[in-house]
Parts: structure tokens; C-alpha cells; sequence
């Protein structure tokens, strides 16, 4: 059975602040802010390419090295967070990490050339490797059970957000300013972050120190990048697929290799006891991950829809999206009472079936359908979205005990992070292998909707398997107690 003691024992305290002097719900916005920073410059990027590409006298498609060398560094190093927020303090780390993206953003938006910016991009995926999981783990340190949920709503924003407003805000940058904008606004924001996070956030570092386990780190990332490279490498082909697979099966092969290394290490780069944990279990590799696969798809399939499939402009599709952007805001408010009244397995096992149903729908609009319409089905899909994804990050720390806390962090942002891409993966392979079941060289609505049904029903399915939960699941986080 877990330990699931959360006020860490004996902590050494590089600060004069302790933790009664702390104020959770603030260190919860001060790392929100710096995700929503990482994840808006990761969501605009694409309605830049053409700008950029002008810029460095290239091929728009040539940009796309932009994308996947970000993606590789971030798959590369986000292995060695947690053991590095152990070793030199999860505050340090995490500043050093805003720094990190801070400069290479600088360094995007100062670029002459196709390979300044991908170098600087690089950086920038080692700066956000360490950001996001090791945010986290500041945030676990300070926070008591009871009030998880409520800051766990709070650093989920960002990741729900972002992929929304990003392309909108982007193309507002690039049309009336320059692409090197949408890199340089990043400047003041991380310098405000900084100072904030030196101001209110408590250093705590593990006494016990541990070697790097280096045979560890080599096989994780070499996993990583493997499978994350294959899985957007297949996203975006529709003729050549062994390359990719022969990627994906390489990365499985050397994950499976990493995890037998983990569990026969005595001090594991990745501690893998976690899964252990039934609800950590449920909400980062089992149902969760199906239900986030089936989430991530929507926002990669949406505008695609509303250009290719109903030929609306990239402004008019932006307006659309901000329905499903509205939905992620509404549920905020509604989310800790339901979980409160309801918990965990009944709320994600429920939400997952509306959550399908309303990304089912999906496949059902037109271009002859009503506005309205279309918006009350985006707004319920927002609305499910963001009930979803707070549960879920909610309920995978809610039995971890401090030994697993720094592991735990890493490995649900590894397993998030493989969810987000598997979703378009799949997004992208049901579009392309719709498009030739019909012999067309275009995507039209017939290939949009077998996408939605493919993802949506996967969605359905995590439903089921939510019930798998006991009725008392994370009810110390939640409040809720349920009778027998």
C-alpha cells in the first residue's frame, strides 16, 4: 500500500520561508503562468510558417523542423526532470528552466536563418522539458491534500487554453506586428515569472542524494524520441509509412528495455512504483489515456474541418473555436463541487461518455448547419474537456507519496505528452486512410467524420473502463465520501 503521508518529512530549506508561510493557490498562478507561456508559444508557431519561411528564404514546409526538433528536445531531456529538481532544488530548477525558454525565445525571435532557429528552438525544448514537470512538482510540495483539486484546476488551464487562443493570437501577431513577436513577448513575460517565483516560492531539495542514472536516461530518451518522432512523422505522411512505424517499433522495443531497467535498478533515474498506485495507474496509462487520446485529437481536427471541409476563412473557423474555448473556462467553476458531490469514478466515467458523444457529434455538422448548432456542440465538448483533464491531473497525485512525488511528475508529463500525439496520430491516419479508401486526392466532410467517430468512440470506451475505479477513489482529494 502507498504512503500517502503528503507534508514532506525534514525537508532541507534553501529559503527562510516555510510552508505554513505559503500561499498554495498563488505558487499554483505563478507556475500556471509559466506553462500558459510555454504552451501558447507551442500553439502559435504554425500560423507563422509561411512569415518565417519568407524571412529565412525557405520553404514554408522546411519550417517544420521548428516543430519536430522542440518536440525531440522535449522528449530528450524530460526523463532527467525529476531527479534534477531532487539534486538541485525544485525551485532552482524551475527558474533555471524559465530561463532557459526565456533566452531562446529571444534567440527565435532574433534568428537571420533556418538553422539559428532551429538550434534556438532546441534550447527552448530543454527549457520546457524541465517546465513543465518540475512546475508541478513545486506545486505538489506546497500543497496539502485537500487542497489539490482546487490547484490543480488552476495549472490545467494553461494546457486547455492555449491551443485554443494560440492560432488566433498568433496570426493577430503576424498579420498587424512580425512572426518575431509572437518569440519576443515572450521576454517580459518570463522576466515577471522569474521574479515571481524567487519572491514567493519556497526551495525544498531531498536530503538523500543519488547518482544519475545515465544507462536510464539514455534508454528513456532514445524511447522517447523514437516513438514521438514516429508517431508525428505518421501523422503527416500519407503514402510512405515504414519509415515511421520502423520508429515506433524501435521506441517500443528501447521503452520496454528502459522500463525492465527501471524496475531491476536499485536508484532508477525514473522511480516506476507509481503505477502501483490504482488511481495513478487509472488516470495517467489506462482510461486516462484513452480518454486523453480521444480530447487531444479535437483541437488538431476542428480547424481543419471548419477550412478544408466547410470552406470557411482561418478568421471565421478562429471565431468558431472560441466556443470550445468558452467551455474549458465554463466548467472552472463547477468542477470541485461535482467532484465534491459525485467523485472521481463516477465523474470521469460519465463526463467520458458526454465527452464522446459531444466529439461524436462533431461528425455530424456542415456547412449547411445552423451556428448556433455548431457552437453548442463545441461548448459542450469544451465543457467536457476541461472537467476531463482537471479529474484526471487531480486524481493521478491524489495517493502518490512523497518518495514518488518527483517520478510521478515525470512520468505524467511523458505519458501526456505521448497521449497528445498518439491523438493526432491517429486524427491524422483515420483522415488519410478515409481519403484513400475513396480514391480522392482532397479531404472532404466523408474523411472529417470518420476521424471524429474513430476518436470519439475511443473516448466512449475510457468510460467503461473508469468504472474500475472503487467508489472512494481520491475521495481525501475530492471530499467526497461515498456510501456503502
Amino acid at each position: 500500500m502507498a504512503d500517502n503521508t503528503w507534508i514532506m518529512p525534514a525537508p532541507i530549506r534553501t529559503t527562510a520561508m516555510t510552508r505554513s508561510t505559503t500561499n498554495p493557490r498563488l505558487i499554483a498562478l505563478i507556475v500556471a503562468s509559466s506553462f500558459f507561456m510555454q504552451a501558447l508559444d507551442s500553439a502559435i508557431i504554425s500560423t507563422s510558417l509561411p512569415q518565417m519561411a519568407q524571412s529565412f528564404h525557405v520553404h514554408p514546409l522546411d519550417l517544420s523542423i521548428g516543430i519536430t526538433i522542440y518536440l525531440l528536445s522535449v522528449a530528450a531531456f524530460v526523463p532527467l526532470s525529476g531527479w534534477v529538481a531532487d539534486r538541485f532544488g525544485a525551485r532552482n530548477v524551475f527558474s533555471l528552466a524559465i530561463v532557459i525558454f526565456t533566452l531562446a525565445s529571444l534567440a527565435c525571435g532574433m534568428s537571420e536563418s533556418l538553422l539559428q532557429f532551429a538550434l534556438a528552438r532546441a534550447v527552448q525544448g530543454l527549457g520546457g522539458a524541465l517546465m513543465v514537470p518540475v512546475g508541478r512538482i513545486v506545486v505538489l510540495r506546497n500543497t496539502e491534500k485537500s487542497e489539490l483539486l482546487q490547484v490543480t484546476a488552476l495549472i490545467t488551464w494553461p494546457a486547455m487554453i492555449a491551443p485554443v487562443v494560440g492560432p488566433a493570437l498568433g496570426g493577430f501577431i503576424t498579420t498587424y506586428a512580425s512572426w518575431r513577436w509572437n518569440f519576443l513577448l515572450n521576454i517580459p513575460l518570463g522576466m515577471a515569472g522569474l521574479a515571481l517565483v524567487y519572491k514567493f516560492i519556497p526551495n525544498y531539495r531531498e536530503a538523500e542524494r543519488t547518482r544519475l542514472d545515465l544507462k536510464g536516461f539514455l534508454l528513456s530518451s532514445t524511447a522517447l524520441i523514437s516513438l514521438l518522432y514516429g508517431l508525428e512523422t505518421f501523422a503527416h505522411t500519407k503514402v510512405d509509412w515504414l519509415y515511421p512505424v520502423a520508429l515506433i517499433v524501435a521506441g517500443s522495443l528501447v521503452g520496454t528495455w528502459a522500463v525492465r531497467h527501471f524496475w531491476r535498478t536499485a536508484n532508477p533515474l525514473l522511480n516506476l512504483s507509481p503505477f502501483k498506485v490504482h488511481t495513478f495507474s487509472i488516470a495517467t496509462l489506462g482510461a486516462g489515456m484513452f480518454s486523453r487520446i480521444g480530447i487531444s485529437a479535437t483541437p488538431f481536427l476542428l480547424p481543419l474541418m471548419f477550412q478544408v471541409g466547410f470552406g470557411l476563412s482561418a478568421w471565421a473557423s478562429g471565431m468558431l473555436i472560441l466556443a470550445y474555448f468558452g467551455g474549458n473556462l465554463g466548467m472552472k467553476t463547477i468542477t470541485t463541487p461535482t467532484l465534491r458531490r459525485f467523485g472521481f469514478r463516477s465523474v470521469l466515467s460519465v463526463n467520458a461518455m458526454a465527452s464522446g458523444i459531444s466529439i461524436l457529434a462533431c461528425a455530424f455538422l456542415s456547412a449547411d448547419t445552423p451556428t448556433f448548432a455548431i457552437v453548442l456542440v463545441l461548448l459542450a465538448a469544451g465543457l467536457t474537456r476541461s472537467m476531463q483533464f482537471t479529474s484526471l491531473n487531480t486524481l493521478a497525485f491524489a495517493d502518490i507519496s512523497v518518495a514518488q512525488r518527483s517520478s510521478s511528475s515525470t512520468l505524467s508529463s511523458m505519458l501526456q505528452q505521448i497521449s497528445m500525439v498518439l491523438g493526432v496520430a491517429l486524427a491524422a491516419f483515420i483522415l488519410n486512410a478515409a481519403e484513400m479508401v475513396q480514391g480522392s486526392k482532397t479531404m472532404d466532410m466523408t474523411d472529417f467524420r470518420a476521424a471524429f467517430a474513430g476518436v470519439g468512440l475511443l473516448s466512449l470506451l475510457s468510460s467503461w473502463m473508469f468504472l474500475k475505479l472503487s467508489r472512494d477513489a481520491g475521495c481525501e482529494v475530492s471530499g467526497h465520501r461515498a456510501s456503502h
